[in-house]
């Protein structure tokens, strides 16, 4: 009897306890589902502001047409500006020697950007060179981005290919006029071809090159990315549009170059009045034409600072032309 009153009893209170266990595992599960809710919600939030934080870079369209016509007028800068600026200052008997050799530089080192120049120059590499992973502009395809200065805009990869390859080309022939009719053709295009590789190349790299805004996305990524830049770079170089890489590196050169060369046979005994200052007057003209692209289209962006940069190129090359026009 008492067995069966025990039974009776255990029964009873699993009968009244069961509602509880049923309520407990619902509310369990309940309280697991808004968990679960919760990280997702959280989840979303964290990717959500990552992807406001760093932006998916795009190809803007009016940014890269503007690099096209500032590639454009850069090019009108070496041919036929520069051409026909240092043509003008030669005797006449040298004048078709000196255009020619600035539209032979012209071409021949834009056909080594294509080959090797722009991946020296603009690929990661170490902080003197890049690498040669972009060796014919392998990997280039029209779909390719290139970084900006601002997050998230992008410019075709091509066109700043291009833009640069024609500040490769001019920086060479602003060498010609340091030492014009007192060198052999053929010994300027073996010296370009050296000095571009060994000269140009390291100095655009520990300059100009860096990972894009892109890749600074905390202060860890920033020093990593700060870590792969050029040397000069990373010490804080600023170079806007080419003062120490083009003008600079080209001074120094044509320097160098006029005192190995020495002075003009018959200099100060000969006359040597130029040959056409019209033609000179031609080629300054195009060549400040053709500056506007230079410095402006360096903004890599058709915004204020582009704008800024083409107001100083006007105002400052109207400042100094009026200086010489006063002297």
């Amino acid at each position: 009897m008492k067995k069966i009153l025990a039974s009776l009893a255990l029964f009873s209170a699993m009968w009244v306890a069961a509602p509880s266990f049923a309520a407990d595992a619902i509310t369990a599960s309940a309280a697991s589902a808004t968990m679960e809710a919760v990280v997702e919600v959280a989840v979303s939030v964290q990717n959500t502001a990552a992807a406001i934080a760093a932006p998916v870079m795009t190809i803007n369209k009016g940014d890269n047409s503007w690099l096209f016509v500032a590639t454009a007028l850069v090019i009108l800068m070496s041919i036929p500006g520069l051409a026909l600026f240092y043509g003008g200052l030669v005797r006449s008997k040298n004048m078709l020697s000196v255009l020619m050799q600035v539209f032979s530089i012209f071409s021949l080192i834009s056909v080594l950007w294509v080959i090797y120049g722009y991946s020296l120059a603009f690929t990661e590499g170490n902080a003197f060179f890049g690498s040669t992973s972009k060796l014919l502009l392998k990997g280039v395809t029209p779909d390719s981005i290139a970084a900006t200065f601002n997050k998230g805009i992008g410019i075709s990869e091509l066109i700043y290919i291009a833009f640069q390859g024609a500040f490769a080309a001019i920086t060479c022939g602003l060498i010609v006029g340091s030492f014009a009719e007192r060198i052999k053709f053929s010994a300027l295009l073996v010296f370009c071809v050296l000095w571009f590789t060994f000269s140009y190349l390291p100095i655009a790299h520990m300059v100009w090159y860096w990972a894009g805004p892109d890749a600074y996305t905390s202060a860890a990524a920033a020093t990593a990315a700060a870590a792969t830049a050029g040397f000069l770079f990373q010490d804080g170089a600023l170079d806007f549009a080419g003062g120490t890489v083009v003008h600079i590196n080209a001074a120094v050169a044509g320097l160098i170059g006029s005192y190995f060369v020495g002075k003009r046979i018959g200099y100060g005994r000969d006359p040597m009045t130029p040959h056409s200052l019209t033609m000179t007057m031609i080629g300054a003209s195009l060549l400040w034409f053709g500056w506007f692209g230079f410095n402006a289209g360096s903004a890599l962006e058709a915004n204020g600072t582009a704008a800024l940069a083409f107001v100083n190129t006007w105002v400052a090359h109207s400042g100094g032309s009026n200086d010489v026009v006063v002297d």
